[in-house]
């Protein structure tokens, strides 16, 4: 018998993380993680940092951290905003700015958290396809809307749009708020930051998680006109101060400030990237033309969903999605060369069977 307390609880789809799995030999490549640590300075941060400091609240401004981002991506602090990873970012977005009887617009191969937060703050929304090659069509998000999101690149297709496209749909949207996600922009895709002097409507977030080597510290941004952060903030403020720690906060400058060795470590996982594109077509792979930090593959002769079970057995994780149009293919995540190599060297002795 269900109870009644039941008919008031807010109930959806939960967003279904990669495997997090935690053995000792395993070769991770289904989160999109970095493979190479953070920039020396977060080391040296982190072992100066004193632990008498937890004892008192943290920047509820987060001055610092908002100081540094906006130097790096030449914008003024009043344009940046933080959070707890881009999720954070992004679902305080969606509660800020989707606030409208008519549908919010993102491609229906895309990251799926979007459908869980409209669901979760019951918003409307619709779904425009991708065409057969999975790019977004930009026509698609002409018409009125209450609301445009779409990851550029896209995951998990790893397809990334021009910036002229992506103004575009900004230009063609002046009555709703633009969010272009851009969680994988470093590894080779061109970034709307420089439009938000432009387009007030145009909100850009990136994260810490993937070029900075930070997924465990949750640091995510967005960059748009001062009066989105404004909004953005009102929100935040409204039910949370204090969202990002003393220790996060101090790290996340440090991530910032090496610029050297951000630019030396995307440059690798690139290098990384093309040279898997190739290994991965020699096998007979079909791979899309990534600018992220994985890959987006098929085989015309072998099951997405076997190789990923093979590979599993041999401790390798890849992510397999048991969705339309993409359930034979595979998201690779680009791994350091020898992880990658062990993966080519399991797939040459899967393929050679009789």
């Amino acid at each position: 018998m269900k109870n009644s307390w039941e008919a008031n609880v807010r109930k959806v789809t939960p967003y279904t993380p990669g495997d997090q799995p935690n053995r000792p030999k395993m070769i991770k490549l289904n989160t999109n993680e970095n493979p190479y640590p953070p920039a020396p300075g977060v080391t040296r941060a982190l072992k100066e940092f004193r632990t008498d400091q937890l004892r008192l609240y943290p920047d509820p401004k987060s001055s610092e951290l908002l100081e540094v981002i906006a130097a790096q991506y030449q914008v003024k602090p009043e344009q940046v905003f933080v959070g707890v990873g881009s999720d954070d970012v992004l679902a305080l977005a969606f509660l800020t700015f989707f606030h409208s009887e008519k549908p919010v617009l993102f491609p229906d191969i895309s990251y799926s958290f979007y459908p869980v937060w409209a669901e979760v703050f019951r918003i409307p929304y619709e779904t425009p396809a991708l065409d057969e090659h999975f790019r977004i069509v930009k026509e698609d998000y002409y018409r009125e809307n209450g609301g445009v999101v779409f990851p550029n690149p896209n995951a998990p297709t790893s397809l990334a749009m021009g910036r002229s496209d992506v103004e575009d749909i900004v230009r063609r949207n002046p009555d709703s708020v633009v969010i272009v996600d851009e969680a994988y922009v470093d590894f080779g895709a061109e970034s709307a930051v420089r439009l938000t002097d432009t387009y007030e409507n145009l909100l850009v977030v990136q994260t810490f998680s993937k070029s900075r080597s930070m997924a465990g510290m949750r640091i995510g941004f967005a960059i748009g006109s001062p009066l989105l952060i404004r909004y953005l903030n009102d929100v935040k403020y409204s039910f949370n101060s204090y969202t990002m720690n003393r220790l996060t906060l101090r790290l996340g400058v440090e991530a910032v400030l090496d610029q050297a060795y951000f630019q030396e470590t995307t440059a690798k996982i690139v290098k990384t990237r093309e040279q898997a594109k190739k290994r991965l077509q020699e096998l007979g792979f079909c791979c899309l033309d990534s600018r992220t930090n994985f890959l987006f593959v098929t085989h015309p002769e072998y099951q997405a969903k076997g190789l990923y079970e093979a590979l599993k057995q041999e401790d390798i994780y890849v992510r397999y999605f048991a969705l339309p149009r993409i359930d034979n293919y595979l998201r690779v995540t680009i791994g350091t060369e020898e992880q990658m190599e062990a993966l080519y060297v399991f797939l040459e002795r899967y393929m050679s069977r009789p």
